[in-house]
């Protein structure tokens, strides 16, 4: 793992973005995930960009870009080959984690991605799972947009703002912060949800009066 933070860390701009974009990518869309985090190469890209070695904004742009279209692609992937994918030996492996996953997309709907978003297995699976389970696409995207954004640029920032602590960040990041910030996610989920009813009734009350 030094070596792959070295390598990142010591590359010229352009290949860093590379680096950075692609391994998100490769992790949603491929399931690299599996083995290398990608929590760790957005945190990489936004100790790069404290270090002056990247723009910031264009590195958090890229890292959304890349997570967002890497579950698309995810999701194409299991719209069209997910049982076969599912049923292959790297994966059966994760026979119990898969399970989990694909309970919590049956329970939770479009949120699942959002919230997948935060935990490492199920954003690798999560958007294969979205699509062999015939979730509309326009569905996905929205809450895939969403993931992508606020998980892409709270990780590139948290990169910027450790600096030369990347390395306590980098091992941390897919545990502590991931899980609260998962939290926090459902929280605001279940107060929007709560706030939501609360307006429709009171609709309904205005209408019968």
């Amino acid at each position: 793992m030094n070596g792959f933070i070295d390598g990142i860390l010591g590359a010229s701009p352009v290949l860093a973005y590379t680096l950075v974009a692609c391994l998100i990518f490769a992790e949603d869309a491929l399931f690299i995930g599996f083995v290398i985090p990608g929590e760790t190469a957005a945190v990489l890209g936004g100790v790069a960009a404290s270090r002056g070695e990247a723009h910031l904004g264009l590195m958090m742009t890229l890292v959304i870009v890349a997570a967002v279209v890497g579950d698309s692609v995810g999701y194409e992937v299991g719209k069209h080959v997910g049982p076969r994918i599912f049923d292959s030996r790297p994966v059966r492996r994760h026979r119990r984690k898969l399970d989990n996953a694909q309970e919590f997309l049956r329970r939770r709907g479009g949120s699942a991605i959002f919230l997948g978003r935060f935990v490492a297995f199920f954003r690798a699976v999560m958007p294969a799972l979205a699509g062999s389970s015939g979730m509309e696409y326009r569905r996905f995207l929205a809450f895939n947009l969403a993931g992508g954004a606020v998980w892409g640029a709270g990780f590139v920032l948290l990169g910027y703002v450790a600096g030369s602590s990347y390395e306590t960040i980098a091992k941390v990041a897919g545990r502590d912060v991931s899980a609260t910030v998962f939290v926090l996610a459902i929280v605001g989920i279940i107060l929007s949800r709560v706030l939501s009813a609360r307006n429709r009734r009171r609709n309904e009350d205005r209408g019968k009066q």
